[in-house]
């Protein structure tokens, strides 16, 4: 059993009512030059009472002896009916900061035991996922794996019934290289897999 054994069966619209995730939103406001216009979006459901966030994303890098290696997952996402390329990530519980809640989903998605990095590098600013369709918003988390450590050695995943992730990784130095790869072997590429791969492409083309 992997990811791709996953399908697409059906597709149809969504009444509001039995939307348990996300809804619709329609907003009024007035543009620069006074008038009046209106905006179609949606928004998650589930964005704790006194959260800044939905959730977090999770830069995972596994401390090994031949250099850092990123932790990524291969997931089914049935909204692009394509096995994606993902950091670890998920929504943040009531009363859970973003950081408790990176190093828990990291735990439960991938079983590798993590600590959130120092020195105001651990979490990114608030980073909004396509502001032009939905609200959804995240912190990227910077976390390291220490691979000495015994429960980095025997990884006990512990995912939910609906939760199908194959985990694998990748040396930072190659990321773009490899996400060039990737997508000719027909998965999609999540926007923050991408983007952190274009940051390290830049930094070495521009010599930074």
């Amino acid at each position: 059993m992997s990811a791709s054994d996953a399908k697409v069966v059906s597709r149809e619209p969504l009444m509001i009512r039995d939307a348990a995730w996300t809804k619709l939103v329609k907003t009024t406001y007035t543009d620069p030059n006074g008038k009046i216009r209106t905006w179609e979006s949606a928004e998650r459901a589930t964005r704790p009472k006194n959260s800044l966030v939905d959730g977090v994303g999770i830069v995972a890098v596994l401390e090994k002896p031949t250099g850092p290696e990123i932790v990524l997952q291969k997931q089914f996402r049935p909204p692009i009916d394509k096995i994606c390329i993902e950091v670890p990530a998920g929504l943040v519980d009531e009363g859970e900061s973003p950081e408790v809640c990176a190093v828990r989903e990291l735990k439960e998605e991938t079983g590798y035991v993590g600590e959130v990095m120092k020195g105001g590098f651990g979490t990114s600013p608030v980073m909004f996922n396509d502001p032009g369709f939905c609200n959804t918003n995240l912190n990227m988390i910077h976390v390291t794996v220490d691979m000495s450590k015994p429960e980095n050695k025997d990884l006990k995943p512990e995912l939910e019934d609906n939760e199908f992730i194959e985990v694998f990784s990748v040396p930072l130095k190659d990321l773009y290289t490899e996400c060039r790869k990737l997508e000719k072997e027909g998965y999609a590429i999540d926007a923050r897999v991408g983007t952190l791969a274009e940051g390290i492409e830049i930094a070495r083309k521009w010599k930074l």
